[in-house]
């Protein structure tokens, strides 16, 4: 699973279409993606990964990290040094 935030509802609208646009360029299937006309909290089902784009609201809100936790959160910059 993968929680991402957004600024604003076309933020996270622009997010989810553009995740959606490079799966499918790089020859992976989107199974669904629901919520993206409201574009507060827009689901993307990549089969073994589940993708939550949220607002900040939304996301605080539902806070799914406390619901779901097994790994500790990692900030943008600690994936990128990872690799």
């Amino acid at each position: 699973m993968v929680i991402v935030t957004g600024t604003s509802d076309r933020h996270v609208a622009t997010l989810a279409e553009k995740l959606q646009a490079r799966v499918e360029a790089a020859g992976y299937e989107v199974l669904s993606v629901e919520g993206l006309r409201e574009a507060r909290w827009v689901l993307v089902d990549l089969g073994d990964v589940i993708v939550h784009v949220f607002r900040a609201e939304t996301r605080a809100f539902y806070d799914l990290e406390r619901l779901w936790s097994v790994a500790p959160p990692q900030e943008p910059a600690a994936l990128r040094a990872a690799g």
